[in-house]
């Protein structure tokens, strides 16, 4: 069995490879592609249109150090998908 943070480096990786485009053509003096990160997330990691906007927006509005603690309480109370269903 992997564990949750073997888990969570694949998943990076995957998404590094996947948005890869996005973060080579982000200027920092410009706002991100979102619609491009939409896209992508769609056509490449196999996400709805709804997912792919929900999971945007979550990261804009909270970022890594909110969502990481997060995955850790779900890792620990064993929550694998939420009550959304996603």
């Amino acid at each position: 069995m992997m564990s949750a943070g073997d888990e969570l480096q694949l998943t990076i990786d995957e998404y590094r490879s996947t948005l890869n485009e996005v973060v080579q053509s982000h200027n920092r003096n410009e706002d991100l592609r979102w619609e491009l990160v939409k896209s992508k997330l769609c056509g490449t990691s196999g996400w709805t249109t709804e997912g792919a906007e929900e999971i945007t927006r979550l990261v804009r509005e909270y970022g890594g150090f909110i969502l990481r603690n997060a995955f850790a309480i779900a890792n620990v109370l064993n929550i694998e998908d939420g009550e959304l269903g996603y």
